[in-house]
């Protein structure tokens, strides 16, 4: 498991460290009941506290994308689908939102958005 964290990024390091986690499992780099490293091991691979690691993985757990195990550690739970597709979800509405306030920005009509849209997905596909 490899964790990056950018100090130039802006955004807090637990949530980094959330992030890049979260994408592994969802990605299938990380297994149903891999081991994730201990938090002290993480924080101290990453040079960071203790309390920040533990607060990533608190929200991981707390979302559903990992569990612990009382004096075993932490695990990759197993994936539940609904889970991961509503959280995919989430992001493509945030993402329609940040485009929405774009085009509003450079006045672009809703028949050009969505010609735009229509383009792209058929090179996509």
């Amino acid at each position: 498991m490899t964790i990056l964290i950018d100090n130039k990024s802006g955004a807090p390091i637990y949530d980094q460290i959330y992030s890049q986690i979260k994408a592994q499992i969802i990605s299938g780099a990380l297994s149903k009941d891999d081991p994730l490293p201990s938090i002290r091991n993480l924080a101290k691979d990453l040079r960071i506290s203790v309390v920040t690691t533990k607060r990533a993985y608190d929200e991981l757990e707390r979302e559903g994308f990992i569990y612990t195990v009382p004096g075993k550690g932490c695990f990759v739970a197993p994936k539940n689908i609904e889970l991961l597709r509503e959280t995919q979800l989430r992001q493509i509405e945030e993402h329609i939102e940040e485009i929405i306030k774009l085009a509003a920005g450079c006045n672009l009509s809703k028949e050009e958005l969505l010609e735009m849209f229509r383009i792209n997905l058929e090179e996509s596909i």
